[in-house]
């Protein structure tokens, strides 16, 4: 079997049947076990200042030098880091968010993608077919998030993960939806409360509320931003039985985790605590009705594997929204992988113009 880059030289054979390509794809999972070992020997820091050959930075970072260089060497083929003629690696433009220390990073985000917690149900992923459900309990021996409430420490790897996705998305989001002016924004199952931060310096005549459990709002970090002072406030509880009243209730990246009756449980909660003319949000990916290629159908299967929810479509967000007595008035969407679902009690008239 020749090799990948022998193959990307010469172009697969005439009448393989696009076997070199199923191959190539097959092998693919190689990239993000590379990814993963140099986010977690910090490799990006260590060529942060420039070249370093790969003993130096394997000194640096107590990792085997020959092993270093092999890695280096396949992601140098996606662009995260570059060599020269003396066999220096550096830092490319690509690899730059692979990098700890820089606003943006996403190290912890990989970390948390490539952690055990999905990277084993996704090799597992035929017991899903088989069973139509997820196989994370049978691997974990318990549900997905009994799990992270009761292991510290991989309960951090995800909430830090998740803070470094959101990172990234969450000023384009705030950015891209046209918010009230005033009013008080309740983020539901809003983690360390990255997105509600992102929606008050956008919108300065919003208050919030960050709402999640016990645990997880003990790490929230809207203390860290002085423009916030006196703006917000924590909740904590169970977000399918009750959820604090607001006139907007966000609910980002939250629906995708649950199956359609547990949604549907949560959205009623939404529903009974929504203002007068007030909307819940959902922020989540929504998959468009083709074939196309769609970071959220890579989630799907995330979901499929370690959770018991999944990404949706425009319709499945509507049937949802309607059978919690709301209504889909539209959705946006913004610069993200995510879009923003809208919606208004069912109950309440159109306003003039609404979708």
């Amino acid at each position: 079997m020749g090799t990948a880059g022998e193959r990307a030289a010469g172009g697969a054979h005439d009448g393989d049947g696009g076997g070199a390509a199923l191959i190539d794809a097959a092998l693919g999972f190689v990239f993000p076990a590379a990814l993963r070992a140099a986010a977690l020997a910090r490799v990006a820091d260590h060529l942060s200042e420039g070249p370093r050959t790969p003993a130096e930075v394997a000194a640096a970072t107590d990792t085997d030098p020959a092993a270093l260089t092999r890695v280096l060497r396949l992601l140098a083929t996606r662009g995260i880091f570059g060599e020269d003629e003396q066999g220096r690696f550096r830092l490319e433009a690509a690899g730059q968010a692979l990098r700890s220390d820089v606003p943006g990073s996403v190290r912890d985000g990989i970390l948390m993608i490539t952690d055990r917690t999905f990277w084993l149900p996704a090799g597992r992923m035929d017991h899903c077919l088989s069973t139509g459900g997820s196989v994370f309990e049978d691997i974990f021996a318990k549900p997905f998030f009994d799990h992270f409430a009761q292991d510290a420490e991989t309960a951090a790897v995800f909430h830090d993960g998740m803070a470094a996705m959101s990172g990234v998305e969450n000023g384009p989001i705030a950015d891209a939806y046209d918010f009230p002016r005033t009013g008080t924004v309740v983020d539901v199952g809003g983690g360390q409360g990255g997105f509600l931060a992102a929606v008050l310096r956008a919108c300065p005549g919003l208050n919030g509320v960050l709402y999640d459990r016990a645990h997880v709002v003990a790490g929230h970090r809207l203390g860290d931003d002085a423009a916030l002072a006196d703006r917000w406030s924590t909740a904590e509880g169970d977000f399918f039985t009750d959820v604090p009243r607001g006139d907007i209730l966000l609910l980002k990246r939250i629906l995708h985790d649950w199956q359609d009756d547990q949604c549907v449980r949560l959205l009623r909660a939404c529903r009974r605590s929504l203002a007068p003319g007030g909307r819940v949000l959902v922020v989540d990916a929504v998959i468009a009705p083709d074939n196309r290629p769609h970071q959220a159908k890579d989630l799907d299967l995330l979901m499929m594997a370690s959770l018991v929810g999944r990404e949706r479509t425009h319709e499945d967000f509507r049937a949802l929204l309607a059978e919690a007595g709301l209504r889909l008035t539209r959705v946006c969407s913004t610069p993200t992988v995510l879009s923003v679902v809208e919606a208004r009690a069912a109950d309440e008239a159109p306003e003039t113009g609404g979708s």
